[in-house]
C-alpha cells in the first residue's frame, strides 16, 4: 500500500502543549461518525509490561543455535512479537510455534503457547485488578493519560465509539469494566475469540461501513498496533498513532519504536496521549477552537 507521508510538524505551538507529529496534511475530516479504539495501550495500562512476561516465555522454549548470542535470541523474538502486535494473541503464538519448527525443535500447539502466557501474565497484573475490584485504585490511574476525557468528548460530539482488542474479548470485557470505560462503548466491544478467523480489526472495520452505509470519511481510528492503523487507512479512514510511553504514563514522551512503525503504514498524525484531544480533534475535524 503506498504510504502519503509530507514534512513532519513537531511539538505544534498553542494550541497544543505537547508533542503532536503530522504525518500527513490531509483535508479535514468533518463528516467523522464513528471512532475506533485498540484497548492495550491505546486506553488501557493494566496489561502494561506484558511484553516482558512474552518474551522470557518464548527464550524458554526456543531452540538455540550455533554462535547465537543471548541478546541476538532476545531481540529476535522481541521483534517477532512487535511486528505482529495489535493483532491477535493467537498469531504471535503461531509466529513463535513456526521459529521453534525452523530451528529444529518440536513446537507444541500455538493454543498452548497461548494459555501457558495467559496463566504467566495474569500473575504479573493480578494484583492490579484486585486493587481496581477492591477500590484501592483509581480506575484512572491505569488508563493512557487524558483517554478518559478524549472519549467524554467524542461521545458529547455525537461520534459512536467502537473498542476492538487483539486480547481475548473475554477480558477485554471484564478490563473495562474494571476501569469503567463500558459505558462509552455500550455493546460495540469486540476482541480475539477462540476461532480466531472469526475475529479480526478489519473485519470490525468492515462491518462498522456496512451497517451504517458510510465511507472511510466518516472513520477515524487511535491505536498503538499497526493493525487498526493499518486497516483504517485501507478504507480511507483517519488513523491516529498513539505512541503512548506505559511504563511512564503521562511522560509526554512518544515511544520510538511504536512512532517509526506507525508511521510506516500510513499514520496520519502521532501522539504520546491524549493531553491535547481538544485542540486535535477540532484540527482533524476542521473545526475553530
Amino acid at each position: 500500500m503506498p504510504i502519503a507521508m509530507a514534512s513532519a510538524i513537531q511539538d505544534s505551538p498553542s494550541p497544543f502543549k505537547g508533542s503532536v507529529e503530522w504525518l500527513t496534511h490531509d483535508e479535514p475530516r468533518p463528516d467523522i461518525q464513528h471512532a475506533v479504539f485498540d484497548f492495550d495501550g491505546t486506553i488501557s495500562l493494566i496489561r502494561e509490561g506484558w511484553p516482558e512476561v512474552m518474551v522470557p516465555m518464548m527464550l524458554e522454549f526456543l531452540p538455540g543455535i550455533e554462535e547465537e548470542s543471548e541478546s541476538a535470541r532476545r531481540q529476535l523474538v522481541y521483534n517477532d512479537i512487535m511486528r505482529l502486535n495489535g493483532k491477535q494473541t493467537i498469531y504471535q503464538m503461531i509466529q513463535f510455534a513456526d521459529r521453534v519448527r525452523e530451528r529444529g525443535g518440536d513446537p507444541k500447539e500455538a493454543l498452548w503457547y497461548k494459555k501457558e502466557y495467559l496463566r504467566r501474565l495474569d500473575l504479573r497484573i493480578q494484583s492490579r485488578q484486585e486493587s481496581l475490584k477492591s477500590g484501592v485504585a483509581n480506575p484512572d490511574q491505569y488508563l493512557v493519560h487524558g483517554v478518559r476525557s478524549l472519549l467524554e468528548f467524542l461521545s458529547i460530539q455525537g461520534i459512536h465509539l467502537y473498542l476492538a482488542s487483539g486480547t481475548d474479548e473475554v477480558y477485554v470485557r471484564q478490563e473495562a469494566e474494571l476501569l469503567d470505560v463500558v459505558k462509552y462503548f455500550g455493546p460495540h466491544i469486540y476482541g480475539a475469540q477462540d476461532d480466531y478467523k472469526k475475529f479480526s480489526k478489519k473485519m470490525v472495520i468492515e462491518r462498522i461501513l456496512r451497517e451504517n452505509s458510510i465511507s472511510g470519511a466518516n472513520l477515524i481510528a487511535f491505536g498503538d498496533g499497526y493493525v487498526e492503523i493499518e486497516n483504517t487507512k485501507e478504507v480511507g479512514g483517519y488513523a491516529v498513532a498513539v505512541a503512548s510511553d506505559e511504563a511512564n504514563n503521562g511522560s509526554g514522551n512518544v515511544d520510538n519504536w511504536k512512532r517509526d512503525r506507525l508511521s510506516s503504514v500510513g499514520a496520519d498524525v502521532v501522539i504520546p496521549d491524549y493531553r491535547d484531544y481538544q485542540p486535535l480533534m477540532h484540527r482533524i475535524m476542521g473545526k475553530k477552537h
